[in-house]
């Protein structure tokens, strides 16, 4: 994320404080160009977190919703100029340097506001908390006092915790779009799915020590009339309301494996897993079956699990996977790292791998902890027979110390971003 380079970090989340972002911000309104866009997010409740269960919880919840902004940025904003940043308590800050209708932005909004509802896993609890967020909006005029801006945003959450049930609100308000309803974006997703306007880019991966292209990860992309381009996170948020998870994931891996026929034999296809889909006793039958329909190896595929999914019914989620790993298709649990790990999952569960979440690497070059952290989980890995992917990969410092330290994998902007098919293809024949 070029916004991010080389910015102080807060410690607690590894994003930007508020000295940093404040100073980025400034450059940005000096250099004219594109509109600033900005939205602040004040997490409800938070001090009731760590009333009811201590800092500890308090503080592995704003790293969970930290890391959820740092994902939505990611997929969202992927080939834009932005900002996540830490501006203190349980105050966060998404700023878009970008040509953004004001109903995209507030769309956005809506989508963040219900990826940080969410229930946050605490495992050493047994409990899941919940955090209720209220987002202020602005898009900024060039030459506008950046501090001013920040304190106009912080008003006006103070004026909503007076209206109960009012979350997302711009600072203009005679401006405010009616925005898209939830009904109507549910109805758009079923005819994109209908008319298959739904995009699967591919995020190459690169096996080490050779740095050589392996495969890729399959990623969701749909580009609505009128919100643009929708990432994974928000899109599977609309079929989660619209109960179209399932068919939307299946609708993604079909497409993913017809596009991956083409692919020369020596590479793999990464496909994400639902929470739906692990929940139905019958996905690995007809996972397998849609499998064999596309042709495509089973030894090429692997599955990314995420800890959120297994939550639910680990039980069952172990059962199924056993049938999925039986047909030869490799396990990974992603986003291994953030938030609260369980590590029950790598004692029941039949994993051949653990993705690192983007946050286990941000630091391992400057911050001898982070990279203390990284050695401890690769040892671990190494241990109970699991190799280890290594994503958010963006520097060569962060290429050498992943290699040095005996990752099998890496993914991130250092090498290549999510592309449309054709570009995977030509990267993949374009190899000497």
């Amino acid at each position: 994320m070029n916004a991010m380079v080389a910015m102080e970090r807060d410690a607690l989340t590894g994003l930007p404080g508020r000295a940093a972002s404040l100073e980025r911000l400034d450059l940005w309104l000096r250099e004219g160009g594109p509109p600033l866009n900005a939205m602040l997010l004040s997490l409800g409740r938070f001090q009731t977190v760590n009333l009811a269960y201590g800092e500890a919880a308090g503080d592995g919840a704003l790293a969970e919703i930290a890391r959820r902004l740092l994902h939505f940025g990611e997929d969202e904003f992927e080939l834009s100029d932005w900002l996540a940043a830490r501006l203190g308590g349980g105050k966060f800050l998404l700023a878009l340097r970008e040509e953004c209708s004001r109903e995209r932005w507030q769309w956005l909004a809506e989508a963040l506001a219900d990826a940080v509802a969410l229930p946050i896993a605490a495992v050493e609890l047994d409990a899941s908390l919940r955090l209720w967020p209220r987002i202020a909006l602005i898009r900024a005029e060039q030459g506008e006092n950046t501090a001013a801006l920040l304190d106009r945003l912080a008003e006006s959450l103070g004026e909503m915790k007076g209206q109960p049930g009012r979350r997302i609100d711009w600072i203009d308000r005679c401006h405010s779009p009616d925005g898209i309803s939830g009904a109507q974006l549910e109805a758009d997703l079923m005819g994109a799915m209908a008319r298959d306007e739904i995009e699967v880019r591919f995020q190459p991966q690169y096996s080490l020590p050779e740095d050589c292209l392996l495969g890729a990860e399959a990623l969701a992309r749909w580009k609505h009339p009128v919100l643009g381009l929708v990432g994974a996170g928000p899109l599977f948020a609309i079929a989660r309301r619209a109960d179209q998870t399932s068919a939307l994931s299946r609708h993604v891996a079909e497409r993913a494996l017809k596009m991956a026929s083409s692919w020369p034999a020596d590479l793999r296809l990464s496909l994400n897993i639902t929470p739906s889909d692990l929940a139905s006793p019958n996905f690995a039958e007809d996972f397998l079956t849609l499998l064999a329909d596309s042709g495509f190896d089973p030894a090429r595929v692997t599955l990314e699990i995420t800890e959120q999914v297994l939550l639910a019914d680990l039980d069952m989620a172990a059962l199924v996977l056993e049938d999925i790993k039986s047909a030869g298709i490799g396990l990974s649990l992603d986003d291994f790292g953030a938030g609260f790990c369980n590590f029950r999952y790598l004692k029941l569960l039949p994993l051949s791998a653990l993705k690192l979440d983007r946050s286990m690497v941000e630091g391992i070059a400057d911050d001898a902890r982070d990279l203390a952290v990284l050695r401890g989980i690769i040892a671990m890995a190494r241990a109970i027979g699991l190799s280890v992917v290594a994503e958010g990969i963006d520097s060569e410092d962060k290429l050498q110390i992943v290699k040095d330290e005996g990752c099998a994998v890496y993914q991130g902007f250092l090498r290549a971003k999510p592309m449309r098919a054709d570009a995977f293809i030509r990267m993949a024949e374009g190899r000497s």
